[in-house]
């Protein structure tokens, strides 16, 4: 037996037990057609913010260069150790957080001081572990985090495996698509304070997931975009609430991570 047929044979066995995740999957799969299939949004072009870090910080009230870079330096570097003699993480983080994403939500979490900070996306975690280190030296806040694992995958078993268990008690793992879970979560916590897209950057989902989370957002929270620049998502949710769009380059390559923070006038 071929480990593509064993994988397969486990991915029938598991959706057959769980109809509500088969649905998530069979959606996703045809948004993502529906995307490629329509005509693109008018063309957007996206430049990194001169001083995008001068800017985030001057939108929380708080100086820079601050306390929180030199704290995420050095917790980077700790990851990258902790991770190196690891198979699973070497090379390439595939489908993991980059430094760019994890400086801008540590420094978000550690001034912010978050209760409730919400994610979509998981992968292996990288991101997750950031956050749930930056809260635990706030010494308060919660992390929830959507996600809808590749299930015929090694990704699939490596699914948070960057959460230790020593940061497991302020974590709460929601398994299934956004478009199932997100409504309900929120609906549930009330307010949130930092919200995070890394799931599939269709437009479609993008739009979802963003308007979906602002209205949760309290005012003086941020929203995090992961690869803002795949599609117009971002800009024109930007455009819509008002809201200054923050961009920042990836380290490892061209994409962009986009920061709105919601002030008291914003819709």
């Amino acid at each position: 037996m071929t480990s593509s047929f064993r994988d397969t044979t486990r991915a029938l066995a598991y959706l057959a037990g769980h109809p509500g995740e088969a649905v998530d999957r069979v959606r996703s799969k045809a948004e993502a057609a529906s995307d490629d299939r329509r005509q693109p949004s008018a063309s957007v072009v996206y430049e990194p913010t001169k001083d995008f870090e001068v800017r985030l910080h001057e939108q929380l009230g708080e100086p820079f260069p601050c306390r929180a870079s030199a704290e995420f330096d050095e917790t980077w570097a700790g990851l990258e150790v902790s991770f190196a003699d690891d198979r699973s993480f070497v090379g390439e983080w595939v489908h993991d957080s980059d430094p760019g994403l994890a400086r801008a939500v540590w420094c978000l979490v550690r001034h912010l001081r978050p209760r409730n900070v919400v994610e979509t996306g998981v992968a292996r975690g990288i991101t997750s572990r950031v956050l749930l280190e930056a809260l635990e030296r706030n010494g308060e806040g919660l992390l929830w985090s959507v996600d809808l694992p590749l299930l015929r995958s090694r990704w699939h078993d490596q699914t948070g495996a960057a959460v230790p268990e020593s940061l497991r008690a302020r974590w709460t793992y929601v398994r299934g698509s956004s478009r199932r879970r997100l409504p309900k979560l929120l609906s549930t916590l009330g307010e949130i304070d930092v919200f995070i897209h890394d799931s599939a950057h269709t437009e479609s989902n993008m739009r979802f997931e963003f308007e979906t989370a602002w209205p949760a957002l309290r005012a003086g929270g941020a929203l995090v975009s992961h690869d803002a620049g795949m599609n117009g998502a971002f800009a024109a949710f930007a455009d819509a609430t008002g809201a200054e769009p923050l961009l920042s380059q990836h380290d490892k390559d061209s994409g962009l991570v986009g920061v709105l923070v919601k002030g008291a006038g914003h819709v």
